[in-house]
């Protein structure tokens, strides 16, 4: 797709940040929300998620095709000192309308050339058991470690589990 362009998102983008949440939630996205997400909480997780990317602590990036954010994710920076070397990819989303289009996996790969660029070398990351996407992360090379079973609430207030990855930069 060479019209999407990844970029580093702002506080601009706030009201698609927003509206991607609460849609992916809808669409039973298992990313720390139940269905209905309150368009208040979706807001005020994103606005908490672009202070601490001020702070250094993060790094989202936004796909774009034209003025539309179609898909995110997020960099997680702030380990302990012990952990100076890892990074965890997390609340990757893409809008339902774009699936299957390559948008996560352009989303994961700018992910992961920031983390090395910031000389992190080893990555985690964690998908739901069902309705996550396993099938991009193991295609992009990253390791399972293992299942947690009924580790969350799916946003329709099932139990589901977890899968735990990682990948050597």
């Amino acid at each position: 797709m060479t019209d999407l362009q990844i970029t580093p998102l702002t506080h601009a983008a706030l009201p698609q940040l927003a509206e991607l949440l609460t849609e992916t939630v809808a669409a039973g996205g298992s990313v720390s929300f139940m269905h209905p997400l309150a368009p208040a909480d979706a807001h005020a997780f994103w606005q908490a998620s672009l202070t601490a990317a001020e702070a250094g602590g993060r790094v989202l990036y936004g796909a774009w095709h034209g003025p539309e954010l179609i898909g995110t994710v997020t960099l997680l920076l702030d380990f302990p000192p012990n952990q100076p070397h890892r990074a965890e990819i997390a609340k990757m989303m893409t809008r339902v309308a774009w699936r299957g289009q390559g948008v996560a996996t352009r989303l994961l790969r700018t992910a992961e050339a920031e983390a090395a660029r910031r000389g992190r070398t080893l990555l985690t990351l964690d998908t739901s058991v069902d309705g996550g996407a396993r099938k991009l992360y193991e295609g992009a090379g990253y390791t399972l470690v293992g299942e947690i079973p009924d580790f969350a609430l799916t946003p329709d207030g099932r139990l589901n589990g977890t899968l735990i990855y990682y990948k050597r930069l």
